[in-house]
């Protein structure tokens, strides 16, 4: 059984590499404030992560999603607050996110999977 969770990290990291070597400056700030933003702050990097979830899914972008989603699980976020945070997502989104919802939920029970794995 294929590691989706491997998969999707091994390949955005690879990218990054990629990305960053052509050593564009306005990408690696743009690279450099995202990984700033999400630093500790007036808000702690748990909310930052929901918040950064709600907005990836708004926007359906799933790769976004998945990085929260682990980024969420890191910072000990539970499955019950992932839910209602997705469910703000999908209340603000609209059923069009429905899809999007879908592959939240399983890549989280893959997460889940990947790390009791070891």
């Amino acid at each position: 059984m294929s590691d989706i969770v491997k998969e999707f990290n091994d390949y955005r990291a690879k990218m990054n590499d990629k990305i960053l070597a052509d050593n564009n400056k306005i990408v690696k700030r743009i690279f450099n404030l995202d990984t700033n933003a999400f630093q500790e702050g007036a808000l702690d990097k748990k909310t930052k992560e929901l918040l950064g979830l709600v907005a990836s899914t708004v926007l359906r972008c799933d790769d976004c999603v998945k990085y929260h989603l682990e980024a969420s699980y890191n910072e000990g976020i539970t499955k019950e607050e992932i839910s209602e945070a997705l469910g703000i997502a999908t209340l603000v989104g609209g059923t069009i996110v429905i899809p999007h919802l879908r592959r939240a939920h399983e890549y989280w029970d893959a997460i889940a999977e990947h790390n009791s794995q070891g």
